[in-house]
């Protein structure tokens, strides 16, 4: 599988974007692809990491960026867990943290 990138984030965890999971990111929300190096900087320096209740293995990272024309100035990067490593699953943007 290969990678657009492989970062070690805040909690020193090896975090990975797939060229699958970018492509199916860029399809439901096409503006994310200008964004690429704001969901690394989300991942290694977030403004809050969540839990996602319904599974363990989620987290949502968040880091909000004020330059944002929208009203969604929050970015959202979820990571799932597998095995050790993480994998960015989806990427858009928020209105607040959750």
């Amino acid at each position: 599988m290969e990678h657009i990138f492989e970062i070690i984030d805040k909690t020193g965890r090896k975090i990975r974007l797939t060229k699958r999971q970018w492509r199916e990111t860029n399809l439901k929300h096409p503006n994310m692809a200008v964004y690429l190096e704001e969901i690394k900087e989300t991942i290694i320096k977030p403004d809050a990491i969540t839990d996602y209740s319904l599974d363990q293995n989620v987290r949502y990272y968040y880091k909000y960026f004020k330059h944002l024309k929208s009203k969604n100035k929050y970015l959202l990067a979820i990571v799932k867990y597998l095995n050790g490593d993480g994998f960015v699953i989806k990427s858009y943007f928020e209105r607040k943290i959750k």
